[in-house]
């Protein structure tokens, strides 16, 4: 069955809401005011409507604010809505943060041992399912028949889906966004893709419905994430350290 065309207007505003994300984010706008609606509409050749909708997307971001007689400016970062994905990805990809991908990481770890305790009292056998073909995909990333962090992610929001609960699944996006670039980041450190063997404690907990097992073996496989960035970040900071000492002998 053909897939519903995304009206062209619609395409523009999402093209024009990524731009101008980026943009901002990446301090385009620090040291200039925000173009008004009618310099946007000439920079980037749209509509004045499709500006307009843009604009109100990115202010539902955090990322602006209007203001009587003032017009749109970028609001401070401390107001950006980081539980947005398009917000967490413009930033993580900004200028790659291990301070903010350590933050995300703490966060899972607060959420997602709880997921995966909820999955094993709650799980039925087409959720466990999800969760088995996750692992199974992972294994198959591992003989370069599947993309590993595609497969690594089907695996954590499987669990996430397999809670019940409306509000963990909601969070599928946001998990997915951040993965995508922590995975990467942590398969570098290791040097090999996510390990087997913790993903399959967590899979066995949840199947024979043991909540206490499963959110142990949830919180050692994403403490170790933690511990890694933690690592990264010292070693990052001790290098800059030593490269300021070096620069002013």
């Amino acid at each position: 069955m053909a897939l519903p065309r995304i009206p062209r207007e619609r395409s523009l505003t999402y093209g024009l809401v990524e731009s101008l994300g980026q943009l901002i984010v990446t301090g385009a706008y620090d040291v200039q005011p925000f173009p008004t609606e009618g310099q946007l509409s000439r920079q980037h050749g749209t509509s004045r409507s499709v500006t307009r909708e843009a604009v109100k997307m990115l202010t539902a971001k955090g990322l602006l604010q209007a203001r009587p007689r003032q017009g749109t400016s970028v609001t401070p970062e401390a107001q950006w809505n980081l539980l947005d994905p398009d917000v967490l990805r413009w930033l993580l990809e900004r200028k790659f943060s291990l301070q903010l991908l350590a933050e995300f990481t703490e966060m899972r770890l607060a959420i997602e041992p709880a997921a995966a305790a909820l999955a094993a009292a709650r799980a039925d056998r087409e959720a466990i399912g999800r969760i088995r073909e996750g692992l199974k995909r992972m294994k198959a990333a591992g003989q370069g028949e599947d993309e590993p962090v595609a497969a690594d992610i089907a695996f954590h929001t499987a669990v996430l889906a397999a809670t019940g609960n409306r509000f963990f699944a909601q969070l599928d996006p946001l998990i997915n966004t951040a993965l995508r670039i922590s995975i990467r980041f942590t398969n570098r450190i290791k040097g090999r893709a996510a390990g087997i063997a913790r993903h399959e404690e967590v899979l066995d907990a949840i199947a024979a419905g043991d909540a206490e097992r499963a959110a142990l073996a949830m919180r050692s496989l994403v403490g170790e994430v933690l511990a890694l960035i933690t690592a990264a970040s010292t070693q990052s900071g001790t290098a800059r350290k030593v490269a300021r000492r070096t620069a002013s002998t």
